[in-house]
């Protein structure tokens, strides 16, 4: 969350006119993040989020986007739903940009889960994934694995992010095209849930949020990358094999990988390291000096990268 583009009060007003959620009583820039302009808006009928799409949302993918939340809602997933307007529009303009208001979900996000906390995020992951293998509709990953490379080039000098990055990335990205799975079970998934895009309530998770990267694409691969963002320590030095254990015992009572899954695992892990550290590269290069936004380190997923190329990597992903 960020916010990128500001909006003058009578056009907000004018925007939740068009709603039953009452009238503005605030609206706060929310300062998190690095994709989209997020408020949180009040009104005398409750809280919402109003979210405006920039940079990597395209405005054609926010029907899909619209459609997936209102499935797993229907499944009893704790999404945010989409709020539509009288005439049963969910989809807005304001300010120059597409938007939608959003349903606001108690709950906090987490910056250090423990082993419990992370044991009910895979479960929440895996019961995600049972609620959309019959979801009928599709995504191309553009930030999966065939992108990575253009995401790279567009980076620009990635030595002046990190010494010696280019040199790094280059070497993985042949390691990984060279290596890449096929045919893996493979359905809609979140693509980044991270802890901040999850809210819990003590150890229960009561929100599933952000859902902007959502594609197809491997389910495994999906496990990899919440592995990557709640197992580690901060500055992503070492797993904490206690959460580690204890993510994937969540999801394993959901849903049961099969052996070609488990084997890829690390790999699909190296990925995902490699992932949010091009993105994050990216956007430390490339965010305007003037946003209200938050950049966030790329070093903390160079070193979960190295901690993944490991001998031993395939350990961490032993439920326990």
């Amino acid at each position: 969350m960020a916010v990128y583009t500001h909006v003058e009060p009578d056009d907000l007003a004018a925007l939740v006119a068009r709603y039953d959620i009452g009238t503005v009583l605030s609206c706060k820039g929310i300062a998190e993040g690095v994709e989209n302009s997020n408020f949180l808006l009040e009104t005398t009928g409750g809280r919402f989020i109003l979210t405006l799409y920039e940079k990597r949302v395209s405005e054609d993918d926010l029907p899909f986007f619209v459609d997936l939340l209102g499935h797993l809602a229907d499944k009893a997933c704790p999404v945010p739903a989409m709020i539509r307007d009288r005439e049963g529009t969910a989809i807005q303009h304001i300010a120059g940009r597409a938007a939608c208001v959003i349903q606001f979900l108690p709950g906090i996000s987490l910056t250090r889960p423990t082993a419990r906390q992370c044991e009910a995020a895979g479960a929440a992951l895996g019961a995600m994934h049972r609620a959309v293998a019959d979801f009928p509709g599709a995504r191309e990953n553009s930030m999966g694995h065939r992108h990575w490379r253009g995401v790279a080039d567009a980076a620009g000098d990635l030595d002046a992010v990190i010494p010696g990055l280019q040199a790094i990335v280059d070497a993985e990205l042949a390691w990984l095209d060279a290596r890449w799975p096929a045919g893996l079970p493979a359905h809609v998934v979140h693509a980044d849930l991270f802890p901040d895009n999850v809210l819990m309530l003590g150890d229960r998770v009561t929100g599933l949020i952000d859902f902007y990267f959502a594609a197809t694409d491997f389910r495994a691969y999906d496990v990899a990358v919440t592995h990557a963002s709640w197992t580690f320590s901060n500055d992503g030095s070492r797993c904490d094999a206690a959460r580690a254990g204890a993510l994937m015992r969540g999801y394993a009572q959901q849903i049961a990988l099969d052996e070609a899954e488990i084997a890829v695992l690390p790999l699909l892990a190296r990925g995902a390291a490699l992932r949010f550290l091009l993105t994050r590269a990216h956007d430390w290069i490339h965010t305007p000096a003037d946003a209200l936004v938050t950049r966030k380190d790329p070093l903390p997923f160079l070193n979960r990268l190295r901690r993944y190329q490991a001998d031993d990597a395939a350990s961490l992903f032993i439920a326990a």
